[in-house]
Parts: structure tokens; sequence; C-alpha cells
């Protein structure tokens, strides 16, 4: 297994060797080290292109312009909106499949348009061991993964992230609000809105790792320990049910299991994840 230097220059040489390339850049941990090491490696052959949607909070939005406009690099805003695609509100279990169709299709789009040769994307090693349909998506829509190519795992880029002084190398993870919706429940923008203002009033007490979860009309926040401390306060458990209440939701829970990534696929049986 290669060191963190040598994943890194594998990196290096892989997207030097891709000439031009447009990143789908979300702003998150993974694609905002991605970009910025498709920018060092190619300068203006690198374009960082933003999906605008329902699922996507504007406060992800804003900070993948700032990056951008912070580091010089070309940007383009495109609109796919996950709800217009046919199938994508009944949340069918291959639902991120479905997205990663459209999205990479516009993706392409601009690729061709700009005169970019090449679509990457950001999956790391981590995101091969859970049930990620996303992933035949990319691999059928012909998109490199870079990351996925040198072998970097999630720690690996945060590490690296930090060496390079990336405002995202201690960010918490994130994942498309529709995530936050058991399969089968329906998925509308109202919905969305919940999820979104909950999870942003999360943040905005200081939580650091935090999904809110739907359930019919019961909210289920998932956190980190030390969010789990700051929840149990009296006075930030009063404050966080009233605000849920005013949102729409009727129960407020805490997941005594904590915050993890794929939470959802929990209950889905082996044969269901085709």
């Amino acid at each position: 297994m290669p060191n963190l230097e040598e994943k890194k220059q594998q990196l290096i040489d892989y997207l030097e060797e891709l000439e031009s390339v447009a990143v789908a850049f979300s702003g998150g941990v993974d694609s905002t080290f991605l970009l910025r090491m498709a920018h060092d490696a190619l300068g203006d052959r690198a374009l960082a292109v933003t999906a605008r949607s329902h699922s996507f909070p504007k406060r992800e939005l804003d900070e993948a312009i700032a990056f951008c406009q912070k580091e010089g690099i070309r940007h383009v805003l495109v609109e796919s909106e996950e709800l217009d695609i046919e199938g994508f509100s009944n949340n069918p279990v291959n639902r991120c499949y479905l997205c990663k169709t459209e999205l990479m299709t516009h993706l392409w789009e601009v690729a061709r348009a700009q005169g970019v040769k090449h679509v990457a994307e950001g999956s790391n090693m981590d995101d091969i061991g859970d049930y990620r349909p996303g992933l035949r998506a990319i691999e059928e829509q012909q998109v490199k993964s870079p990351l996925r190519h040198a072998l970097l795992g999630k720690e690996d880029i945060r590490q690296l992230s930090k060496e390079l002084g990336l405002p995202t190398w201690d960010k918490q993870s994130f994942a498309c609000l529709a995530s936050r919706i058991p399969y089968g429940d329906k998925i509308n923008v109202e919905r969305l809105r919940m999820i979104d203002r909950a999870e942003q009033l999360l943040l905005d007490m200081g939580l650091k790792q935090v999904r809110v979860r739907l359930h019919g009309n019961l909210a289920r926040i998932e956190t980190d320990a030390a969010g789990m401390e700051l929840l149990i306060q009296a006075n930030h458990r009063e404050s966080v049910y009233k605000a849920f209440k005013e949102y729409g939701f009727s129960y407020v829970s805490l997941d005594l299991k904590g915050y993890r990534t794929g939470s959802m696929n929990e209950t889905l049986a082996a044969g269901k994840r085709a």
C-alpha cells in the first residue's frame, strides 16, 4: 500500500494525464480537495461545475461559489432539479442512481461546451463498502474518479486538505437532503425545506456533524458525542423542540447510536439493493 505522499503524487500524475477536466463540485471535503488538486495540476484546464437543486442547501452553494472565487477557479452553475426526474420523488432504492445519471449528463454537456475532455467526481475509497447505486451511474457515464484511482480514503483527504490549508479539512460530511427520507416515502420540496431548516438550526447551535432523518412527522437527530452533550442540556432541548415544531415536525428524537453515514440503508434487505 503506498504512503500518503505517494498517493498524492499518483493523484497529480493521473490528473495531468487527463489534460482537462470538469469536476463535479459540491463544496464538500472530497470535491474541494479534488478541485484544488485539479486546478494545481491543470490550471485553467480544470473547471468546477456545481448543480443547484432543492436537495442542495443554499449554505453549501454559497460556500462552493466563494471557494472558487477565492481560488480563481472557473466555475459553472447548472440547474439539475432531482424532483423533475421521473420516479425520483417516489424515493426508490436506486434514487441515487437516477440523480447521478441526470447530474453527470449535465456535467458532460458543460464539459463539451467548454472543450473539456473529461468529467470527474470525488468519491473515495471509503465509499466502496456501503450501498452506493450512484457509483454505477458514474461508471456508465464514463466519469473519472481520481481519488479512488489514487487509493485515497476520507482521512487521507482530510490530512492532505489540512496541509494545503483548505477550509474544508475538518468540515462535516454532507449528503443530499433527500438521503434523510426513508426509501419509499415521498420526497417533496416541503419536506426538504423542513430538513434543511432543522439541520441549519443545529449547525448554528454549534453541532459539528449532524443529520436530521425524517420519519413521517418525527425528526430523528443523528450527531456525534459532542453534539449529544449539547442537545441534552435543558435550554437546548427546549429550543430545538420548539423550533422543530414550528418547522412542521410533531415529534423530535435523538438517535442514541449517533451519527453514521447511510443509516437509511440499514433496513434494506440485500435483495433490494439492485
